[in-house]
């Protein structure tokens, strides 16, 4: 967005500044022109959450803030930003308050979205991680039956210069990827925020149709991560890998029981399974032992 695009002289300047170094009584002055406080409406529950993670300037976290906003979203978390709280926060939410005054830390991706049973990220750079790949409205279509069903949902976007890395990617069950030219593909982060926010809000006002309620309960991401390390540690006990790299192999595994969806009961059976495994390679082990 240009600093200097619509609004009165007085708000022109203001954007300008929030971009730099603005005084705090200046950055109050500006949210205070730009919108009423919204910071005394009691938030509704919600399943969607947007998570911001490794989030370099405050002024976008504010702007991303005032995107949810607007499309009736408040759920927004924070993964190891690198200044917050910060007036320029605050003056860049132009007046959602509720958003920022609900607003979440969290010491890493996995820590935000655990509870979660999708986990969709948004990135321009491919990073030769093979994840279905989902334009927003394709994304959007699985998300709102998911979300009519309160079931949890978080959208996961990256650094503003660096995007994802692999290690964020990694906890995702699919990539979204803002179909924007290729000879100028960067959109600012409010802006990507702003983008998935629309294609909800014009999804719940299409009135989605409800599927029928799964019978068991879905696995979240932190049941997911459980299985993933109980597994990989599986694998390293019966030298499945004979001293070849396991990189490979684990993201692969990660990607087809992302794409399968267990349920927890399945994955319950799965852990019984590795258990036993387990349990013969220590026999195996001993019965060798001299």
């Amino acid at each position: 967005m240009n600093p200097d695009d619509g609004g009165t002289e007085k708000e022109r300047a203001a954007r300008r500044g929030a971009g730099s170094s603005l005084t705090a009584p200046a950055l109050r002055r500006y949210s205070g022109w730009m919108n009423q406080s919204t910071g005394n409406l009691p938030p509704p529950p919600q399943s969607i959450r947007f998570v911001l993670a490794r989030t370099s300037h405050p002024g976008n976290i504010g702007a991303a803030a005032r995107a949810i906003r607007t499309m009736g979203f408040w759920r927004m978390l924070l993964v190891a930003p690198r200044r917050y709280p910060d007036p320029q926060a605050t003056a860049m939410a132009a007046g959602a308050d509720d958003v920022l005054a609900n607003l979440r830390l969290a010491d890493s991706v996995r820590g935000a979205v655990a509870d979660c049973e999708r986990v969709y990220g948004l990135s321009a750079r491919r990073r030769g991680v093979n994840l279905p790949e989902l334009d927003p409205r394709s994304a959007v279509a699985e998300i709102a039956p998911m979300l009519q069903q309160e079931r949890q949902v978080a959208l996961l976007f990256g650094n503003e210069r660096s995007g994802l890395d692999n290690d964020e990617l990694s906890v995702c069950h699919a990539m979204v990827r803002i179909p924007s030219v290729e000879e100028f593909a960067s959109l600012n982060l409010a802006q990507a925020v702003q983008l998935m926010a629309w294609e909800l809000r014009m999804a719940v006002l299409g009135e989605v149709p409800a599927p029928p309620a799964a019978c068991d309960e879905p696995a979240s991401a932190e049941q997911m991560e459980r299985f993933f390390e109980h597994l990989f540690a599986t694998l390293h006990a019966i030298d499945f890998h004979k001293g070849r790299s396991a990189i490979t192999i684990e993201q692969r595994l990660r990607r087809l029981f992302h794409r399968a969806m267990p349920d927890a009961r399945e994955l319950r059976i799965l852990h019984g399974v590795l258990a036993d495994a387990e349990r013969m390679a220590r026999l195996a082990e001993e019965a060798g032992k001299p």
